[in-house]
């Protein structure tokens, strides 16, 4: 698996995996809504540990910042 998440990228997924958190641990969302938000939260991060979104690849999506600077 090539990374194909920048900081920026992971930070903002883990900050809304957070949100998604505290939304549905303080009961402002629940039911089926709260489950479906959880497990996007979990999949993102899982996706922001790894630096690979699985999303990204079939579309070469990169937010890696460019090595091959001139």
């Amino acid at each position: 698996m090539k990374k194909n998440l920048g900081n920026a990228d992971r930070i903002i997924r883990v900050i809304i995996a957070i949100i998604f958190s505290i939304l549905y641990f303080t009961g402002v969302i629940s039911g089926t809504i709260g489950i479906i938000l959880m497990v996007l939260s979990a999949v993102f991060v899982l996706t922001s540990l790894v630096s690979f979104c699985p999303l990204y690849a079939p579309f070469g999506i990169s937010s890696c910042p460019n090595k091959n600077k001139k």
